[in-house]
């Protein structure tokens, strides 16, 4: 008889009982059992990135590439509308520079409408072309009042060095955050936990990166510095259902199977992340869209990325890092059995 207990003791627990026991007899989603699919769908999004890459390449923007800037005020008005597309037109036709254009109104100052000019690869703003393109815009849109406000330029090597400080700072800022998740989760695998959890951050940054490349946007100070709150976002997500795994390990036993572990921690959590995520993204969402109606070009270019990445966080905390982190415990787990 007492044979037939500690075999009842020691069989696994079924789905219901799990779900009843642990998660108030709500269903407890197997995200370890489709990390196939999550791997899947990511490596696919991954995968047309590239291509993507290779069909349109990557964009530096002058502050990495080195280049010039030149900043004109213009009115439009119904009776002499602005065509923004025409008007990029007719610069390029000026220069052999590639030339990148942005719009905005300044709805709080005297300048109204405002278009900056990039020249990429040329770092001079002495050039014929750029001290003519005031005369030349006036004289192809006398009505609409081209006045250049301002002119600047970024040597090509202080783009570059700018450009590794940036990199310098995302890695340093990765490096902390893998320290950081290690000790503080020490007792289930820090170091698994913080691999993995950097695993997902890099899956993050190559979302907002393809995004970039799709949408052919320069890759600039903004993608810095959507990077960098993706970072600290992502890994905020992960850290709490680290934090959430860690309690619920504790209540299930050290005997508990990993997966099912994580399985029953994502579950709870997962409300809360969503909630967390949709919140994060409708204010950035309101953000995008009154930059769009303003036409405030480097507020979109910072709010679009940053929705990507809230999604792609969201995303990566559960399905990437989660499911990876119990692949390494199951396999470290295995290794011990067999020295055993």
């Amino acid at each position: 008889m007492s044979n037939n207990v500690q075999t009842k003791a020691e069989s696994p627990m079924t789905e219901q009982e799990i779900s009843e026991k642990y998660n108030g007899g709500k269903k407890v989603i197997d995200f370890v059992g489709m990390r196939k699919i999550f791997f899947i769908i990511s490596l696919s999004i991954i995968g047309i990135g590239i291509i993507c890459n290779f069909i349109f390449g990557t964009t530096l923007d002058i502050q990495f590439s080195g280049g010039a800037t030149l900043t004109f005020s213009y009115t439009e008005s119904a009776e002499h509308p602005m065509d923004h597309n025409a008007l990029h037109e007719f610069i390029q036709e000026k220069t052999t520079d590639k030339i990148t254009t942005a719009f905005s109104t300044d709805l709080m100052g005297d300048t109204g409408n405002k278009v900056s000019v990039q020249f990429s690869g040329n770092n001079s703003i002495e050039t014929d072309i750029q001290k003519n393109l005031e005369k030349d815009l006036q004289a192809q849109y006398p009505d609409n009042e081209f006045i250049c406000l301002e002119a600047n330029s970024v040597d090509a090597s202080m783009g570059f060095s700018f450009l590794l400080k940036c990199l310098a700072a995302v890695a340093l800022a990765s490096i902390l955050m893998v320290i950081y998740v290690t000790i503080r989760f020490k007792k289930i695998g820090g170091l698994s936990a913080g691999v993995m959890a950097l695993v997902a951050l890099f899956h993050d940054v190559a979302m907002i990166y393809f995004l970039y490349v799709i949408f052919q946007m320069p890759i600039d100070s903004n993608f810095i510095a959507v990077v960098l709150m993706i970072l600290g976002y992502s890994l905020n997500d992960t850290i709490v259902i680290y934090d959430r795994v860690r309690e619920q390990r504790k209540l299930m036993g050290r005997k508990t199977e990993i997966g099912t572990v994580f399985n029953v921690s994502a579950t709870k959590t997962l409300k809360r992340t969503i909630m967390t995520s949709v919140t994060t993204f409708a204010a950035i969402l309101i953000v995008y869209i009154m930059a769009s109606v303003f036409n405030i070009s480097s507020v979109k270019g910072f709010a679009l990325p940053m929705m990507i990445g809230v999604i792609s966080g969201c995303y990566s905390s559960i399905c990437i890092a989660g499911p990876l982190w119990v692949m390494w415990r199951r396999h470290k787990a295995a290794k011990k059995a067999e020295a055993k």
